[in-house]
């Protein structure tokens, strides 16, 4: 039910700003004001916390955001490990072959050419390209990191909870 958009990773200043370190691809989840969700841990449940305000730290995947109620660095410094949260209903509208994290994870990966199936997406991360983190079916093999390019990746099927590669020679094996 719910996304995280982003990891609280320290304070800013005196007054109570935030660093987030960000996960989503959507800045005005950052830069926007109105309503999130906090998750101070693991086990918690979220809480409504107010965004007054945020920027973007050029270079960086680094959000300085203030939130309502924490007006002091210790109030911050106490919120570092936290994550922010929005519903899985307010998610914004892409760009045909473009998807949410959320959708990818747990789709079956299939070699196109012979119908295998490889494993099972588990991740997306970012590193210049977006690279799908694939387990293999066999649970004692390390994680595969596919690049998710369209000359890689060409069917993505999220109502058949599936997707076919063409991997290169090597990337598999």
């Amino acid at each position: 039910d719910w996304l995280e958009i982003g990891t609280i990773v320290g304070a800013q200043g005196l007054r109570g700003e935030l660093r987030v370190l960000s996960a989503s691809d959507f800045p005005q989840r950052f830069t926007e004001p109105g309503p999130r969700w906090l998750q101070r841990s693991p086990q918690s449940p979220p809480e409504p916390i107010e965004l007054l305000r945020g920027q973007g730290i050029p270079g960086k995947n680094i959000y300085v955001v203030r939130l309502a109620g924490v007006s002091d660095r210790t109030a911050a410094e106490n919120l570092r490990g936290a994550k922010l949260l929005v519903s899985d209903q307010e998610l914004p509208e892409l760009a045909e072959d473009e998807f949410h994290v959320a959708e990818l994870i747990g789709l079956q990966v299939f070699d196109q050419a012979t119908g295998v199936c490889i494993g099972e997406v588990i991740d997306l991360r970012t590193a210049g390209n977006d690279l799908l983190e694939v387990q293999p079916l066999d649970p004692d093999k390390p994680p595969i990191l596919i690049p998710f390019v369209k000359a890689i990746v060409p069917v993505v099927d999220l109502a058949g909870d599936r997707l076919e590669i063409t991997p290169p020679p090597g990337l598999i094996e």
